[in-house]
Parts: C-alpha cells; sequence; structure tokens
C-alpha cells in the first residue's frame, strides 16, 4: 500500500458550545491540517497522486475556513466545531473533489492538530 501526505494550515476563531471549561469560549488556533491518500498501485510516472494536485486540493477546501469564526459557518453552525468534526468536515469537502482518483486511490485519514502537541484524526 502506498501513502501521499500534504501538510497545510489555516487560521480561524471557534468556541465549543456545551463545553464546560476553557474552550467554551471565544478563541483561536492556526491548524494544521494533514491530508492522506492510499492506494495499491502507482501510476506510470510512479506517482500514486501528484503532491500539487493534492495540495491545491486541500487549499481550495480550507481557503472557505481560513480566518471565520467556524460556530457561524455550516454546518458548525449546528455542530461542534471541535478538531474531531472539523477532520470530518475536511475529510467529507475533499472526498467530494477527489472522486475519481487514478489507481483506485482514496482519502485514508485527514489529521487536524490544534496545537503542536494536540490533534485529531479521522478515517473513513
Amino acid at each position: 500500500m502506498y501513502e501521499v501526505s500534504v501538510d497545510e494550515t489555516f487560521a480561524a476563531a471557534h468556541n465549543l458550545r456545551g463545553y464546560k471549561g476553557k474552550c467554551e469560549d471565544l478563541h483561536g488556533h492556526n491548524y494544521k491540517v494533514r491530508v492522506t491518500l492510499a492506494g495499491k498501485e502507482v501510476d506510470s510516472v510512479g506517482l500514486l497522486y501528484d503532491f500539487v494536485h493534492l495540495k491545491q486540493v486541500i487549499q481550495s477546501v480550507i481557503r472557505s475556513l481560513d480566518h471565520k469564526y467556524l460556530n457561524e459557518l455550516s454546518p458548525f453552525d449546528v455542530v461542534n466545531p471541535s478538531a474531531e468534526n472539523i477532520a470530518r468536515y475536511i475529510y467529507d469537502q475533499t472526498a467530494k473533489q477527489l472522486h475519481e482518483v487514478p489507481n483506485g486511490a482514496g482519502v485514508s485519514s485527514i489529521t487536524v492538530w490544534e496545537t503542536d502537541v494536540t490533534a485529531a484524526t479521522y478515517r473513513p
């Protein structure tokens, strides 16, 4: 099995509804996102998926989140913008854009870091 990953960053504010503690108050993060694709075969050039194209996809997904108050954006106006839910959202949006990846590769995981030492991962 082959895997390729790209990382990207964005900054956003949020608060967690129903949470008791510091995170119930409005605050922000410099998020880091890693999207990982996995597949069994590489193409004739030896690539599972082009890093340049994967970076373009993830940038287009997080562009709508960058420098925003996440609680005001769908679906986070209904579900809490936790790192776990942000990872799932990024997976859903990325998978839509990568619906026809060559060689049968697909998104295997999305990891979202809120800090250098705390992260959540979503795997379909």
